[in-house]
C-alpha cells in the first residue's frame, strides 16, 4: 500500500461523498442534473449519502429507505451513469486504497448497471416508479 489508507470510518465516507459531491456539483453534463434535482437541499442530501454507505460499507444501519425511486423520474441517460462512475473512482483512488476501497467502487459500479437497467425498462414500460 502506499501513503493512502482503506475507507474505515464515518468521517472516511464523510470525506469521500463531500469529495465526491463537490466535483459532481461542478461537472458539466451532471451537475446540472443533480443541483436541479437538489437545490438548497444539498446538506440532506449529503447526509443521506454519509448514512447510505455507512450502511452499505461498514454495515453501521444507519440508512433506511429505498435509493432507486428518486432517480427514476431523472432526465438521465448511459453517459450520465458513466460520467458519475468516473468521478466516483477517480474520487475513491484519490483518497483511498484498500480492501474497503475496491469494494465501494464495485458497489457504485453495480448500482449505476441496475438503476440504469430499471430506467430504461421503465421508459419503456410506462409504471409507477417514472411518475
Amino acid at each position: 500500500m502506499g501513503n493512502r489508507k482503506d475507507i474505515e470510518t464515518i468521517a472516511d465516507i464523510r470525506l469521500l461523498v463531500d469529495t465526491f459531491y463537490g466535483m459532481v456539483r461542478h461537472n458539466a453534463l451532471i451537475g446540472p442534473v443533480f443541483n436541479n434535482a437538489i437545490q438548497d437541499r444539498w446538506p440532506e442530501h449529503l447526509d443521506k449519502m454519509y448514512r447510505f454507505w455507512q450502511t452499505v460499507l461498514l454495515g453501521e444501519h444507519t440508512y433506511g429507505g429505498s435509493p432507486f425511486p428518486p432517480h427514476a423520474p431523472l432526465p438521465i441517460e448511459e453517459a450520465h451513469f458513466n460520467t458519475w462512475l468516473g468521478l466516483w473512482r477517480d474520487t475513491v483512488d484519490s483518497l483511498f486504497e484498500g480492501e474497503k476501497a475496491e469494494e465501494v467502487k464495485w458497489r457504485a459500479e453495480k448500482m449505476a448497471a441496475m438503476f440504469l437497467s430499471k430506467i430504461t425498462y421503465y421508459r419503456h414500460h410506462p409504471s409507477k416508479p417514472l411518475r
